[in-house]
């Protein structure tokens, strides 16, 4: 939350030229609070597991936040038991005459495959489609994040031949952006997943690329108009969710590398690293306050 000063005291200037964020007096008269409205479509099979990550991110913030879980009602969830998506989840039908701050849609483990080959992808189209006029800013993650330049740029996935998984540097591009205050030059992310999107693609469609990694290519892009972020990395990662990906890969006999960057020495019989919560925190933090917050309506009916 931004720090409430008088209007022309010296330091709100500097603070300004640091990227520090102080509101002034005359703004904060101004404002009305109210709960954010959130939904998250979940698309991952460990739905209970992602619902408890991004909701650990959501939650570290001052904000108020009222959570709606969104389910596609054209897949089959083997992973999931029906008592839960009854009792916790909407269909998209059941949401899509409402109007949410943010939208959060989740990555998938379905990039090998092509995105109209993905037996709910008409719903998500229908989902990306609603959420231009009935939702605020829309934060995509992972496959989540490819289907979205996909289907609003036509910005294909390529497949890279090997998997990439573990934890790598990134660099900030952008360190002016809102979404990126607070950012180390340099910070470490996870990865999981076998395609990836180009970066070139990314600036040819007029999209600001703000984080890029030597090893994992692109990770953050939004419009210039800041509605629509991409995170292509798993920033809400457990500190043992790529532990958990690696020993079940290895159990379905798949020639795989350990995690990289990931255990201590990079031996896989050795605790994994944390050292990205901080980056985590951070941008969900942001991406809240700044890209959402501090721009959506008060009357959630305007959006």
């Amino acid at each position: 939350m931004p720090i409430n000063v008088p209007t022309h005291l010296p330091a709100v200037k500097i603070l300004s030229s640091e990227n520090i964020f102080a509101i002034t007096q005359d703004r904060a008269h101004s404002q009305d609070i109210r709960p954010l409205e959130i939904a998250i479509v979940n698309l991952m099979p460990t739905k209970i597991a992602t619902e408890t990550q991004l909701l650990r991110l959501l939650a570290n913030t001052p904000l108020q936040v009222e959570i709606t879980l969104v389910q596609m009602d054209s897949h089959d969830h083997k992973n999931t038991s029906q008592d839960h998506l009854d009792e916790f989840y909407c269909t998209f039908n059941e949401i899509r005459g409402r109007r949410f701050d943010g939208l959060v849609i989740t990555g998938a483990p379905v990039e090998t495959m092509g995105f109209t080959e993905v037996n709910y992808w008409d719903e998500l189209c229908a989902v990306m489609k609603w959420s231009k006029t009935n939702v605020f800013n829309t934060l995509h993650i992972c496959w989540g994040a490819q289907a979205g330049l996909y289907y609003h740029y036509g910005i294909d996935k390529y497949e890279m031949g090997a998997k990439l998984s573990g934890v790598y540097k990134h660099k900030v591009l952008i360190p002016s952006s809102r979404l990126m205050r607070g950012f180390d030059s340099e910070f470490y992310a996870p990865h999981s997943r076998y395609t990836a999107v180009s970066a070139d693609d990314i600036i040819s469609h007029g999209l600001s690329l703000m984080a890029t990694s030597p090893e994992a290519g692109v990770y953050i892009a939004a419009t210039q108009d800041r509605k629509q972020v991409f995170v292509t990395g798993h920033s809400e990662y457990d500190m043992y969710t790529l532990d958990g990906e690696y020993r079940r890969d290895i159990a379905k006999g798949l020639l795989i590398k350990p995690p990289a960057n990931y255990y201590e020495n990079d031996d896989p019989g050795k605790p994994p690293m944390m050292r990205w919560r901080a980056h985590a925190h951070l941008l969900f933090a942001n991406w809240l306050n700044y890209y959402v917050y501090q721009e959506t309506p008060y009357n959630i009916e305007t959006i």
